[in-house]
């Protein structure tokens, strides 16, 4: 990537809508759409409509927490056909390097321009914990294998593509948040390195540490070499605060979060709120590009929290 943002719509890498809002400077919404657990296409449209017109792009997460779900590509193919851009999960979980770039080629070829890069979790947590998982890439080299698709018209193994490159617009995950601390910023430097285009990062909860993250991401540069959107999640209950707090690897729930919803009469309202806070405290951190709302089988609260955030009406790139 280029040592600074390419603000020019003519050098852009994959033409996607939220590629053009970025480089144009505005901040940014993507929001997450949980794909179902069966082929329910009407299920996908449902929680679509709740969505559309609320975010700029919308996540299509990959069989998240190794749970067995409708394909993160056949949803985004949907959203397609509905006017609206999918961002497509692809995880390293299932799939080696052959079917990874076979996936990306026939997502490019229906229209899809937006990718998200993931190791994903491990397959114990999930429905199959007796499933072979393949990791044969990390995200770190799925990234660099994908860029090398679209810039340098080459596979992984070498060989050239023999038709058209995939355009896309290359994401990854990052948690600013886990152990050890100190090395989080340098972890982002090797996904720009390998090719991200933008980041989203794991939900923020504990605001002066994420600006402490970001105070080194700032430090090293790199805010001015990948877009960097915040991820934010409201709160349901109190039960889902203290599970994520206790059980959930690299999120940190403040204890004072824990006691305001314990004090709260209406607990999903105080969520809300704590959400808008975050949302609102995060705008005003030098290099941030955007939010990114996961509000997975709660899609119908992401049309309050953009308009309450003050982020409507969506601009048009």
């Amino acid at each position: 990537m280029s040592e600074e943002h390419d603000t020019n719509n003519n050098n852009l890498k994959s033409g996607s809508n939220l590629e053009k809002l970025l480089k144009k400077g505005e901040f940014v919404v993507t929001s997450e759409l949980g794909p179902p657990r069966g082929a329910s296409r009407e299920a996908v449209e449902e929680k679509a409509k709740f969505l559309k017109g609320y975010a700029d792009a919308f996540n299509l997460t990959d069989c998240q927490t190794a749970m067995v779900r409708l394909s993160s590509i056949a949803s985004g193919a949907i959203l397609l056909n509905m006017g609206m851009e999918p961002v497509v999960q692809l995880t390293c979980r299932d799939r080696n390097r052959i079917a990874m770039q076979s996936d990306i080629l026939g997502a490019a070829a229906l229209g899809m321009k937006n990718l998200l890069c993931l190791t994903g979790d491990h397959q114990c947590f999930g429905d199959h914990p007796e499933a072979k998982g393949v990791f044969d890439l990390d995200s770190i080299n799925q990234l660099d294998m994908f860029r090398q698709m679209r810039d340098e018209k080459k596979f992984q193994s070498g060989e050239e593509l023999k038709t058209e490159e995939p355009k896309l617009f290359l994401g990854a995950a990052e948690n600013p948040f886990s152990d050890p601390f100190q090395y989080r910023a340098a972890r982002l430097a090797k996904k720009v390195k390998a090719g991200a285009d933008f980041i989203q990062t794991q939900i923020i909860y504990n605001v002066e540490k994420f600006e402490k993250w970001m105070s080194m991401v700032r430090n090293m540069g790199l805010h001015k070499k990948v877009f960097i959107l915040a991820g934010v999640t409201p709160i349901r209950s109190l039960g889902m605060a203290k599970y994520m707090k206790k059980n959930v690897p690299g999120m940190d729930v403040p204890d004072e979060i824990i006691t305001r919803l314990e004090g709260a009469e209406k607990k999903k309202a105080e969520g809300i709120n704590i959400c808008l806070e975050v949302i609102e405290r995060v705008r005003k951190i030098e290099g941030v590009s955007g939010v990114h709302i996961m509000a997975v089988e709660w899609e119908e609260i992401v049309p309050e929290i953009t308009e309450r955030a003050g982020l409507l009406p969506r601009p048009t790139p």
